[in-house]
């Protein structure tokens, strides 16, 4: 194997020493390692979405702490990105031997799958081209490719939205119409130009990557809105969904919520999936967020959702859950159980704590709710089990909050800062619940149905 290498990059060579032990293989020399923060993405248009993939292990920095988002990115490279991106994609044909791709390249395994899986495929003559610059066309028609996306409205009237419509290659207008339908189609700085011949850099093939994985609900959207086009945004058409649709959401902050059967408390959802309208066009992207409140009805709990926050933009939203009567008694020796990964409501927190009594609650213990964070100034210093300090209401409150403001900044210490002085937890809880508090699994209780027609602009 040692003559192989000899005749190899500096860059393969480095690979196949394996300096590069996570996510993508290498990009450029000298070889990238995995990072959380880079040097020059700081302040970028597409920070967020570097981040995210980073922490995910698809992409890695360099040993300098650069991320280098200008760099072009190689077929083999891709292939790679992809295979991180989507490892349990269905496989939709056999291996194909290419005969510039040996097997014990580097990229060997990653180019196979995202064949495979059809992503890439290769050239006549059974030609990879790994080392190949991949263009920003290639890039999308990939991905729709590999991910079964095919465009719903007619071709040309979508690719119509792009002022270099004309420059877009014949084999790639179809996967490109699909891709902006997904809104997988990132173009910074202008999105009326797609740029389709340009070679894709690795901010972009970075952001293209994170509107796949927030169209197939694995990751909330982290580009700016402003970037993403979409069918239909040029001539102002409105996608229109039906009264009675569902909307599918999930909440990533807790494996559960446990509130007080008669308290309200403010919440932040993230649609799980892209919601279509009748021709198929994408109307609520995933990953957008649906602000609402639980609230007490019956003797059970219901989620309202007040509106919907997409592409940077806030619209009204009237949309409902199933009520939600699952109650916990925190006397059951089970409780104790379902404690932790549990947010708790500020009514829930004080039934905890009037039974268990020995543990300290804070703050960061309580979900933020809108009579929440007035009523935890109230009850600092009182007691409540040792399973709820493992609760996840950081995280809640950063997705309640940072998600709708775009404040990235704003921590635990401002919200409860803000909170009315002296508000008691006495109004949030019924004297009368007893020991029962509310459990709600985000999961499979917090699906919503449109109350009434909904139109947004596509």
């Amino acid at each position: 194997m040692s003559t192989v290498l000899k005749q190899r990059s500096a860059a393969a060579l480095l690979a196949t020493l394996g300096l590069v032990t996570s996510g993508l293989a290498p990009l450029l020399t000298p070889a990238p390692v995995m990072a959380q923060s880079f040097t020059d993405v700081q302040g970028s248009w597409a920070q967020g979405c570097i981040s995210e993939l980073s922490q995910r292990g698809i992409i890695s920095g360099y040993p300098d702490g650069s991320f280098r988002p200008n760099a072009p990115v190689t077929r083999a490279e891709f292939a790679s990105m992809v295979g991180k991106a989507f490892p349990s994609a269905p496989r939709v044909r056999g291996a194909a031997q290419f005969v510039d791709v040996s097997s014990n390249f580097w990229a060997y395994n990653a180019i196979s799958y995202a064949s495979q899986t059809g992503f890439l495929s290769g050239y006549p003559g059974g030609i990879f081209n790994p080392a190949q610059s991949i263009p920003r066309a290639q890039v999308l028609v990939s991905l729709t490719s590999g991910l079964g996306y095919s465009p719903s409205q007619p071709v040309t009237a979508t690719l119509a939205s792009f002022a270099d419509a004309a420059s877009v290659p014949t084999y790639a207008e179809p996967g490109i119409a699909a891709a902006t339908e997904r809104r997988l189609v990132v173009n910074y700085p202008d999105v009326q130009y797609l740029n389709p011949n340009q070679l894709a850099s690795r901010a972009e093939v970075s952001a293209f990557l994170c509107q796949a994985l927030a169209g197939t609900g694995q990751i909330a959207s982290v580009i700016p809105g402003q970037y993403i086009a979409g069918a239909g945004a040029a001539t102002g058409q409105r996608a229109q969904i039906p009264a009675g649709a569902q909307i599918p959401v999930r909440y990533t902050a807790a494996e559960r919520i446990l509130i007080s059967p008669t308290e309200t408390a403010d919440l932040t959802l993230i649609v799980a999936q892209d919601i279509r309208n009748s021709q198929g066009v994408v109307a609520i992207p995933a990953g957008s967020q649906v602000v609402g409140q639980l609230q007490p009805v019956n003797g059970g709990s219901q989620f309202v959702a007040r509106s919907l926050v997409m592409n940077g933009q806030q619209y009204s939203l009237n949309a409902s859950s199933n009520v939600i009567s699952t109650t916990r008694n925190v006397r059951d020796p089970n409780f104790a159980r379902i404690l932790g990964g549990a947010a708790l409501g500020a009514g829930a927190s004080a039934i905890i704590t009037g039974v268990t009594g020995d543990r300290q609650i804070t703050a960061q213990n309580v979900f933020l709710g809108s009579s929440v964070a007035a009523a935890v100034a109230a009850n600092q210093g009182r007691n409540v089990g040792s399973a709820i300090r493992d609760a996840a209401i950081g995280a809640a409150i950063a997705a309640g909050v940072t998600g709708v403001t775009g404040d990235r900044q704003i921590t635990p210490k401002e919200v409860f800062t803000g909170a009315a002085a002296g508000a008691a937890v006495g109004g949030a809880i019924d004297r009368t619940s007893g020991s029962n508090v509310i459990e709600v699994n985000p999961n499979s209780d917090l699906t919503l149905t449109l109350n009434n027609s909904l139109s947004l602009p596509q």
